[in-house]
């Protein structure tokens, strides 16, 4: 008798710790983490939508060219205030410029994920969250920028910190604020063969 194939492995194709404890959460742990190493860049006139799954596109591609024969998953978080994509703030003038544009009015936050199937089959998904920030004090932004939250993150803030104070109202999924949809991720995964409720699966094979 013919032992079984093991089930495909899995591959995050980002480096977050946001989304690697997302995961853990839904009781996923991928096999292996693989960053895509793309450029961000919003094209001219890119719409915030088409700007988060567009890279979610483009970093799943990357990094199913590198592991044949396994699940790739990747993702990307944008914020947008209108048809404006707020930078992942690197500097803490960016961080207070972003806060200062969301202060006091509703935003959005969109997350692009995407998952490459062992066959090649690419899937999808676009969400987005309404979030509504209070109106900030200065002193509130100056608290939160010596923090040092904001760096790294879509809009200049993580709403899993501090920021959580910012938030009045969030409709949608909150963990697609956090970096990763786990309603859409469960579905695209469980959706396109992959065994979400097996606990070996579950925690990675390899």
């Amino acid at each position: 008798m013919t032992a079984p194939e093991p089930p495909a492995r899995l591959v995050l194709a980002s480096a977050s710790p946001r989304r690697l404890d997302l995961l853990a959460q839904i009781g996923i742990v991928p096999a292996a983490v693989d960053p895509a190493d793309i450029d961000e860049t919003p094209l001219p006139r890119e719409l915030p939508v088409d700007h988060a799954k567009r890279l979610a596109e483009a970093k799943a591609a990357a990094v199913a060219a590198r592991h044949p024969g396994c699940f790739v998953l990747a993702a990307d978080t944008v914020v947008a205030c209108g048809r404006r994509i707020l930078p992942k703030a690197e500097t803490e003038a960016e961080a207070k410029a972003c806060l200062a544009l969301l202060s006091g009015r509703r935003h959005r936050v969109i997350g692009g994920v995407c998952l490459v199937t062992p066959k090649g089959k690419s899937v999808a998904r676009a969400i987005t969250t309404a979030v509504a920030f209070k109106r900030l004090a200065a002193e509130e932004i100056a608290f939160y920028l010596a923090g040092g939250e904001w760096r790294g993150k879509a809009g200049g803030y993580a709403i899993q910190g501090f920021a959580a104070v910012f938030a009045r109202q969030i409709v949608g999924s909150y963990s697609n604020v956090v970096g990763l949809p786990l309603h859409e991720t469960y579905g695209l995964l469980s959706g396109n063969g992959y065994p979400c409720l097996e606990a070996n699966s579950c925690r990675g094979q390899g």
